[in-house]
């Protein structure tokens, strides 16, 4: 005898959306399981708010983003072994005034995904299928778009305020005033709930500061001043707790349909009053579309397919269990009295999905929305001017620099002690004919070693470049501005280091008499500290990892001081490589001829050397005994040295605007699709920044 057997599934809050019905039914007869059309359980309420006619998204559709993917695929290089599958033929849209919630266990393609779509995939992966906005191929400019990365990057000194009103100041457009830029930076960050810490350090190493759900929000706060029309969250709730996770996403929602904003979001495990903010759902596994649709109905879709909710459980927690795999020996499903593995049970809802009517619906819209043509995004670059991203910049780095003790001010410490030490073994040198040699020893560990000691500062300047990284990617503002920026903030500190350190070397080991001497002493100094650190900008840009460039950078100077011509006399370098060209390519070459010169032309010093003259001139002995080139004056290998500086920075400049022309190449070369369909693939997300 028949028997139906009815199943309540979780109880849901009224949703967004209204959901037709707080019960998923399904009835159970002669031990089958009898499936209604998922179609039919839609038909009460096919859309999530905001979609219906009339709704704020449909008005506001028309200058806002409509997104679509079609069958995206995407690979990651394994090397001899071939290549892994990480998405698998995924399909879905994404449209103004919604939220969509990717969904899924650790590791099933969330932010990969959400890198698909912002164009911002790894250098080993390559994707296939067809990314559009707003039915076509268009960049994704300054303005239209932003991306919260998982990884909060911020510079740790700022306060709160500090950080918002600084990135407001560098992306608002120079017609905004400076109160309205304070005005919009502290409005949003009341919206997202930090008004009681704007005046809190954001903290990081060492330092105490906000909580790590305080500095996800300051995340959030930067990337929506300019209120985008697209964003891209990357675990916006991580860290924090479910009240404030509520907020959070509550605010986004209402910005979202206020705005006509199309916001997609990569979430792990929602709280269930964040899950039903949601309008559209896309539930991932292991790199296969489980679910996309409407939120609202992803519960009968669960429980149609004989996995319902439970009473009074969090259906994001139901979904995610019933699909996490990662200990498939403790999670087993029941299905008509059959016990079946996790993976058995994702292959049973990916089968559903694929043959089922939503499916078809999701495929239709696709259709209907990639040939729906839309405005073209406009090309545009930061909105403030160059001269305000270079003035802002360069304050910014400077509170950076002054706060960071580990930036310039431990070694400054450290200079100080070694010029003590140095200036107490030197001591008074005189002007015998020892002090000659004497005289060559400290000057050449001022060029050397001190000088050296700016390969400190790598791990800092790694961060800025991190904050820098993060803040191009979005537009802020352009690699020149950076360039300037940096070097601009870094030249009182340098001058520092180089003027009171160097004043203690000098005048306790007696150096050559004359301020002006000194002064040319201390110049050389700071040329050659900001030298080593163009030189270290050069490596952060070709490699990031702190420890690995600070390896690579120490070998570089090891390398120019052994050929500098202090350890081997320069007629003394063989000739092949050493001499020609190393030689002339390592700065300490005209380091050692300046502070030579600088020491020794105008001095006597008596000559022991039997039958010899009575005396010998400076100039004597830097052409006889230290082979320096004397046809030029020491101002000359000044202006060499600055020279390096300038050629140094503009290489860091050359390197990462190669860099990202390359990424932009790359992107577009393993970005494939079978040749039976027509590309029409999204370009590189890199904004188009007027001022370099």
């Amino acid at each position: 005898m028949a028997s139906e057997i009815d199943v309540l599934s979780c109880s849901m809050n009224p949703s967004p959306a209204g959901s037709r019905s707080q019960e998923c039914v399904m009835s159970l007869k002669d031990g089958g399981l009898e499936k209604k059309s998922l179609a039919e359980l839609m038909e009460a309420n096919p859309f999530p708010k905001g979609t219906e006619a009339g709704s704020s998204s449909s008005k506001k559709q028309g200058d806002g983003v409509l997104l679509t993917w079609e069958d995206i695929w995407v690979t990651v290089s394994m090397g001899r072994n071939g290549s892994k599958p990480i998405l698998q033929g995924l399909t879905g849209y994404a449209q103004p005034g919604e939220v969509l919630a990717i969904m899924g266990p650790s590791g099933c393609g969330k932010s990969t995904l959400l890198d698909a779509l912002a164009g911002r995939l790894g250098p080993r992966t390559r994707q296939h299928g067809n990314v559009l906005i707003n039915g076509g191929k268009h960049t994704l400019a300054f303005g239209a778009s932003a991306y919260v990365t998982q990884d909060d990057t911020l510079m740790t000194t700022l306060t709160v305020g500090e950080a918002v009103y600084y990135s407001a100041q560098l992306q608002l457009p120079n017609s905004m005033t400076r109160s309205e830029k304070k005005e919009r930076a502290e409005m949003t960050i009341r919206e997202m709930g930090l008004q009681d810490a704007m005046n809190t350090r954001i903290g990081g190493w060492g330092t105490k500061g906000i909580s790590g759900g305080q500095k996800r929000r300051v995340s959030i706060c930067i990337e929506i001043l300019t209120r985008p029309k697209l964003l891209f969250l990357d675990e916006p709730t991580s860290g924090l707790d479910s009240a404030a996770a509520y907020h959070v996403m509550k605010k986004i929602v209402n910005l979202s349909q206020l705005d006509g904003k199309t916001v997609i979001a990569s979430i792990h495990q929602p709280s269930s009053e964040v899950f039903e903010l949601f309008h559209n759902l896309c539930l991932l596994s292991s790199g296969r579309t489980i679910y996309f649709g409407p939120t609202s109905a992803a519960n009968e879709f669960f429980a149609l397919n004989g996995f319902p909710c439970p009473i009074q459980r969090n259906p994001s927690d139901h979904f995610l269990k019933t699909i996490n795999k990662d200990f498939d020996e403790d999670m087993e499903q029941r299905l008509d009295g059959k016990i079946l593995t996790t993976e058995e049970t994702i292959n049973i809802l990916i089968q559903s999905y694929d043959s089922s009517d939503i499916c078809q619906q999701v495929r239709n819209q696709v259709d209907v929305l990639s040939n729906k043509e839309g405005a073209a995004l406009e090309k545009k670059g930061s909105q403030a001017s160059f001269l305000t991203q270079c003035l802002v910049l360069t304050r910014r780095s400077f509170v950076n620099m002054n706060r960071d003790l580990g930036y310039y001010w431990l070694r400054f410490a450290i200079y100080v002690v070694l010029c003590l030490c140095l200036g107490t073994v030197f001591y008074n040198i005189g002007y015998t004919y020892g002090s000659i040699q004497a005289r060559c020893s400290i000057l050449m560990f001022v060029a050397s070693f001190i000088t050296f000691m700016a390969v400190s500062g790598f791990p800092s300047f790694v961060e800025d470049m991190k904050i820098f990284g993060r803040e191009r990617l979005n537009g802020h503002y352009g690699v020149g501005a950076f360039v300037i920026s940096n070097t601009l903030s870094s030249i009182p500190f340098l001058l520092l280091n180089s003027w009171i350190p160097g004043a203690i070397a000098y005048y306790f080991a007696g150096l050559q008499k004359g301020f002006g001497h000194f002064t040319y002493f201390s110049l050389l100094l700071f040329i050659c500290s900001m030298l080593v650190e163009s030189q270290m900008m050069v490596v952060a840009s070709i490699v990031p990892n702190f420890l690995l460039g600070i390896s690579v950078g120490s070998g570089i100077q090891g390398l120019m001081i052994l050929n500098g011509g202090f350890f081997r006399l320069p007629n003394d370098l063989p000739k092949p490589f050493w001499r020609y060209p190393m030689y002339y390519i390592a700065f300490h070459k005209y380091a050692y001829q300046g502070f030579y010169k600088n020491e020794f032309e105008g001095l006597a010093f008596p000559n022991n050397q039997e039958g010899g003259p009575p005396t010998i001139t400076g100039e004597e002995i830097l052409r006889n005994i230290w082979q320096v080139e004397m046809d030029y004056s020491k101002w000359v290998d000044f202006g060499i040295l600055v020279g390096m500086v300038v050629l140094y920075r503009l290489m860091f400049f050359i390197i990462v605007k190669v860099v990202e022309k390359v990424k932009s190449m790359v992107m577009s070369l393993r970005t494939a699709v079978p040749p039976s369909q027509k590309i029409q693939m999204m370009e590189s997300p890199l904004p188009h920044v007027a001022n370099v």
